[in-house]
């Protein structure tokens, strides 16, 4: 090795270097729509443009401090106050910003310009899940992550989109504008999606506006990209672009599903019942602040093992999950989840974990008590 050090160093260098490369990513992707084309071409002229400049500035800078040295013997030449010198330095910079705003500004106009859209739907963040209504089509529901907590604790092993899959994906068909009406529900939130070029703040009491429509049908995924809060890693978007037949059968069953859980309020439902739907249904929306054991993580989310509120008066546990508790971690429920999944989950909480209160919540006595806040 010591006779031949330069061909071990080259070998080495390959090695760390040359197999690496293939897994790095040092570039925007073109994404899947047509904006997000035109924002990556827009990339694209900006950084051949900076590349120029680079290369001219740094050139001229070599070469002078080679030429010019002042071991050759050269004599600096003065300029101060040049006009021409003074006219150049403005109008090249003047006249390059030019040519950046050109296509800068026509991008900036089609992102902006979500006129005329063949679906508008509704994108409300929660604290740590995606809403998504469908604006006139009477479906909307809740988007969470399915990740197990077995992956997320490292007791199993990572999937292949661990962190980023959901339960309820977005749907969407392809060739059709559809434009997003995005707002928040208590933090800030961010909804950005890569390939769709499409990253707006959710903000509480404002409505931001984007749009897309994708080419091609699949499935693509994005996440929250403004902290906020303890689960922030934890609320993926998922997009699902369909074909326009198969976006319209998925619409329709959709709407068979709302009707047939609006039919459910006036079920006769049985402690088991409700018991087993709000095991499922607390997983899903509570057991991330207060444990799917029950025990939560004092003292920002207590527990519910033994508590007051769940061994309680049925009615201030009805209370404390619609209404929320101000000015706590505890958010309303009121209006994230239907009137069966409440009544189901504080079943469960009045029923498990040792608590065995023995009596049930059912989906009238939410309406009942939502009725009376009115």
């Amino acid at each position: 090795m010591s006779r031949h050090p330069h061909v071990w160093m080259g070998i080495l260098l390959w090695l760390v270097f040359g197999t690496a490369q293939a897994s790095w990513t040092t570039n925007m992707t073109p994404g899947a729509t047509e904006v997000s084309r035109s924002v990556f071409d827009l990339h694209m002229t900006i950084f051949w443009i900076c590349v120029v400049i680079g290369v001219v500035v740094f050139g001229a800078m070599i070469w002078s401090m080679i030429i010019h040295r002042r071991s050759t013997g050269q004599e600096p030449a003065h300029f101060h106050e040049s006009t021409t010198v003074e006219i150049l330095w403005t109008v090249v910079p003047l006249l390059i910003l030019v040519v950046m705003a050109v296509p800068a500004t026509k991008t900036l106009i089609n992102i902006y310009d979500s006129s005329e859209s063949d679906l508008d739907i509704q994108v409300t963040g929660y604290q740590w899940k995606w809403h998504y209504k469908y604006l006139g089509q009477d479906v909307e529901f809740f988007s969470n992550l399915t990740t197990p907590q077995a992956q997320i604790n490292n007791q199993e092993a990572k999937g292949e989109n661990y962190l980023r899959e959901v339960d309820n994906p977005l749907v969407i068909p392809v060739d059709a504008k559809v434009r997003f009406l995005i707002t928040s529900a208590d933090v800030i939130h961010a909804w950005w999606v890569p390939a769709m070029a499409v990253k707006k703040d959710a903000i509480p009491g404002f409505i931001n506006e984007s749009w897309t429509r994708m080419d091609t049908p699949g499935t693509y995924r994005g996440q929250c990209a403004e902290l906020c809060g303890k689960d922030h890693g934890f609320m993926p978007i998922v997009v699902e672009v369909k074909s326009k037949p198969d976006f319209e059968a998925w619409l329709a069953k959709r709407k068979e599903e709302a009707l047939a859980e609006k039919e459910l309020t006036s079920k006769e439902w049985t402690l088991e019942e409700l018991s087993a739907r709000g095991e499922k249904a607390y997983a899903t929306n509570c057991a991330s602040c207060h444990q799917a054991n029950g025990e939560g993580l004092p003292p920002m989310f207590p527990a519910l093992k033994g508590s007051s509120v769940a061994t309680g008066p049925a009615e201030e546990h009805i209370h404390t999950v619609v209404e929320g508790r101000p000015g706590t971690a505890m958010a309303a429920f009121g209006k994230q989840l239907s009137e069966v999944d409440i009544a189901a989950i504080i079943t469960y909480e009045r029923n498990a974990w040792g608590n065995k209160v023995g009596d049930m919540v059912t989906p009238k006595d939410i309406l009942d008590f939502k009725k009376a806040k009115e």
